[in-house]
Parts: C-alpha cells; sequence; structure tokens
C-alpha cells in the first residue's frame, strides 16, 4: 500500500519528512481512516507513511495555568474517555468519543486524525466547535494557529497544507457554569457513523442563558453553527416552552442532504428532536452518570505510548508476538492481521471485514486491543503483540476459552478468536465485571451466528477469580 514508511522519533524529525517527500507523504497516528482511505483509492499518490505513534508525549491531556485544555497528536478517543479533566470540564466531547466506533478503534483513532479526515460526519468535530477549539499546525514554515471553525472549508476538505502536522488542540476550560452535551442519531447502537449529532454547550448566569453554542454534524458540508437559535436563547431562561422554539430554529438551520444512512426529510425533522433532548438535559443538569466513571476501555497496561526497543533502518520489523522474538524481512507494505497471518503464520487471528467493523482480528497491540486490519505492519516493529495464539498457558486454556467450549459459545467458531481477545483483556480491567460491562467491551465484535447470549453467558462464568489464576501475560523484558 506504501512504498516508504518512516518510523519518526521526534515531531521535528516528523515535520522535515513532510517538507522532504511533499505530497506523497501523510502521516499516521491512528490510522482508522487513513488506512481505508489508502485502500479505497480516497487517498491517491501517497506513497511514504510517517508514523508518530513512538514519540513520547504526545498523547497527553491538560489544563495550563491560563485555564486552556490541551490535547496532543495521539490522544485517542479513549485518552478522552478516561480523562476525568474532560469528564469535569468538556463532557460532551467525552461523550462523542464515547460513541465512537467501538473500543478497539477508540485505542487506535486520535482526536487529530478524526479532525483531519474532514468529515462533517465525525463525531468529536461538533463539540470542539462548541468549545471555539483551535489547532496548531506546524510545518518547515514555521507554526500557525488555526481556529477549528475555520479549518474545514468543505466534505472532507480543510486549509491544511501537505507539509503541516497538527501539534496542539486547544481550547478554553469551560466555567462551572458552562455546560455542554452531545447527542447522535446512528443506524445502530454501536459501531455507526452518525446520521446526524448535535452539540450544546449553554452558560447561565443567575437562570438565564448566556453565551450559548449549538453546532450540527452531519446536515451540511461542514458543522455549522444554529446561529438563529444562539440569537433566541440570550437572555432567556431554559423553560419548555423555550426549548421547544429553540428546538424548532435549531431544525430551521440545517441543510442535510439524502444518503444511504438517512432522507435530508428524516434528518431536517430528528435535528429538532435531539436539540430539544440535548437543550432539555442541560435543563435538569446534566447527568455525567450516564456514561461509567471507570469505563471498558481494554486498554489494558497500554494507556501510555510505548518506547522503540529498537531502532527502525527500514529493512527489518523486529517484534516479539507471544512472547517470541520474530526478525520480518518482508510485509513492510502490509496491514499487522496480513503480517501476522502471512510472515508469522499465526492463523488464528481472522480476517472479517477488513476495514475494523467486525473485531475478529483482534490482537493486543503493546498492552492495547486493536483491530490489526487498521495498523500498519511496521509498526509492530519493536512492540509486544498477543494474538489468540498467545492467550493458552502451554496446554492449559485461557478461562475465557474453557469457558467458551462448556457453554456451547464457539459456533461457527469465525468471530470466536476476536471475542476471546477482547473478553482476556476485559478480565485485566475487571476481575468480576458486570453484564453491562461485559457488553460493552464485546461492541467491537461481531457474531454474525447471532448468538451472543452464550458468549455473554460464558465470559460471566469466566470471570469467577479462581479460573484466572491461569492467566498469562507476555512481557519481553
Amino acid at each position: 500500500m506504501w512504498q516508504k514508511y518512516i518510523l519518526a522519533e521526534t515531531i521535528e524529525g516528523a515535520v522535515q519528512a513532510l517538507y522532504t517527500n511533499g505530497d506523497s507523504a501523510r502521516i499516521i497516528a491512528g490510522g482508522t481512516d487513513l488506512i481505508l482511505e489508502i485502500e479505497r483509492g480516497v487517498r491517491k499518490g501517497i506513497t511514504t507513511i510517517i508514523d508518530i505513534t513512538r514519540i513520547p508525549g504526545l498523547e497527553q491531556i491538560w489544563e495550563d495555568e491560563a485555564g486552556v485544555i490541551h490535547m496532543g497528536p495521539l490522544v485517542t478517543h479513549n485518552h478522552v474517555v478516561a480523562s476525568p479533566l474532560i469528564r469535569e470540564k468538556a463532557y460532551a466531547l467525552l461523550q462523542s468519543c464515547w460513541e465512537v466506533g467501538s473500543p478497539q478503534i477508540r485505542n487506535r483513532g486520535t482526536i487529530a486524525g478524526n479532525l483531519v479526515t474532514a468529515s462533517p460526519a465525525n463525531d468529536t468535530i461538533s463539540p470542539l466547535v462548541a468549545f471555539d477549539a483551535k489547532l496548531a499546525l506546524l510545518s518547515k514554515r514555521g507554526e500557525r494557529v488555526v481556529a477549528l471553525a475555520d479549518f474545514y472549508t468543505g466534505v472532507r476538505k480543510t486549509v491544511m497544507e501537505a507539509d503541516e502536522i497538527i501539534t496542539d488542540i486547544f481550547f478554553n476550560a469551560p466555567s462551572p457554569d458552562q455546560h455542554s452535551f452531545f447527542i447522535k442519531t446512528a443506524l445502530r447502537k454501536a459501531q455507526a457513523i452518525s446520521v446526524i449529532n448535535i452539540s450544546v454547550m449553554i452558560q447561565m448566569n443567575q437562570g438565564m442563558v448566556q453565551k450559548p453554542s449549538i453546532t450540527l454534524g452531519a446536515v451540511a458540508p461542514t458543522i455549522i453553527h444554529a446561529e438563529e437559535a444562539e440569537d433566541y436563547l440570550v437572555g432567556k431562561r431554559l423553560k419548555d416552552d423555550v426549548i421547544t422554539e429553540a428546538a424548532a430554529l435549531t431544525a430551521k438551520a440545517s441543510r442535510p442532504i439524502s444518503d444511504v444512512r438517512g432522507s435530508a426529510d428524516y434528518r431536517s425533522y430528528m435535528v429538532g428532536v435531539i436539540a430539544k433532548r440535548a437543550l432539555t438535559a442541560i435543563q435538569a443538569g446534566v447527568n455525567k452518570g450516564a456514561i461509567p466513571e471507570n469505563p471498558i476501555l481494554l486498554m489494558g497496561s497500554g494507556l501510555q505510548a510505548q518506547p522503540v526497543k529498537d531502532k527502525w533502518h527500514g529493512d527489518e520489523i523486529h517484534t516479539w508476538i507471544n512472547g517470541k522474538e520474530y526478525h520480518f524481512k518482508t510485509g513492510f507494505d502490509k496491514t499487522l492481521l496480513n503480517l501476522i497471518r502471512d510472515e508469522a503464520a499465526l492463523i488464528g487471528t481472522k480476517e472479517g471485514c477488513a476495514e475494523g467493523e467486525c473485531g475478529a482480528c483482534t490482537v493486543f497491540l503493546d498492552g492495547r486491543a486493536v483491530m490489526s486490519c487498521l495498523v500498519p505492519a511496521p509498526r509492530a516493529h519493536g512492540a509486544e503483540i498477543v494474538t489468540i495464539e498467545g492467550l493458552a498457558d502451554g496446554d492449559q486454556l485461557h478461562p475465557v476459552q474453557q469457558a467458551f467450549i462448556k457453554h456451547g459459545a464457539v459456533q461457527c467458531g469465525f468471530c470466536t478468536p476476536g471475542f476471546l481477545m477482547s473478553a482476556a483483556k476485559l478480565f485485566e480491567e475487571r476481575e468480576t465485571p458486570t453484564q453491562a460491562e461485559i457488553k460493552q467491551s464485546i461492541t467491537g465484535n461481531l457474531c454474525r451466528c447471532t448468538g451472543y447470549y452464550k458468549i455473554v453467558e460464558a465470559i460471566e462464568a469466566a470471570s469467577q477469580p479462581e479460573k484466572l489464576a491461569h492467566q498469562k501475560h507476555y512481557k519481553q523484558e
């Protein structure tokens, strides 16, 4: 898919590589969009990939002394979901990240990547526009700051130059009297692109609305403000009749199209519906308990970026799979899934959809559960990987493997490796998960036999503490 792969060691090195390789180069962080775009020909002429995932410190979320919240270019959706700072001060952003894909996708997909893809249906854009976020763009020519509202020029079009990289996403931390809420409608409960989404942020002063911001996604070529509704709300109390009128004005602002996910008429109607829901949620006092304080991430010990164990020279992928050392001289232009199957001959990891939807290709990459079909193979260099073959301890099956057999959770078997990997990672985060947590952990795994009841039953049975004593964790010293 690419001819040259660069594992950048510094931001300056990544910028230099962009400058040297010109329009044929792209930065990759999560890659959950870029890999598919290259495979489908959406991004043409890309011959060089510049991987920044091994640069330390880029996954941080922090608030500076001036009260500005910053997110580095490697901040993933799950980093946001796990952030107490975002939960406290930017709840709509946390809600939007919780709605993105699945745990495996949220472990790789970055906020910066979501913004750069520039689809008006992308969930994190509307809350960040509502927060008046800005981007720091760095190139050999220097740094410039662009307001996110000015970043987009159309569907999948931005003002970003080919030699620029996002180094910071930042916005003023909302004050305690500013309340935000995000809602999306989609065609299913998980792993779904927004049919429409809305973000609302309102500052209340003695019960009166001040500085309202209502932003809409997937109803125009770019994220738009419902300006008439915003103007109407200023100085009013959030009473039922006011909310009804503001919702109607919000619906009036939309200018959607019809596509495979919904008609223009449906979208126009639903904008008003979810605007009313969002405003009512703020009126009632945002219930931040709707998203668990300790959510299922499937990140295990992989919350922070791992340093490279061996310098990348471009002629060998030196990696560890299930505790065994490998030196691959081929497969550089493949995905991690195909490297594992073709080069390592570990065929337990399956290719189901090849687009991050089904979860059959789930593996652990430096402690995180990821969809290996959306990870470039060279990212395995210097990394620790665990596949389905690595769950058992010799002849002793992992408790969840035993439970799947005992409870008849193995049906056609194709999806089973992915379910087992997700469940095993869940047990690292919860010794005895609730049924709701079990269901959340497998939202990224599809069973085409529709046999989820037995799968959930097996995972529940495997969570008995005495059975977990046989777990084995691979760590390369």
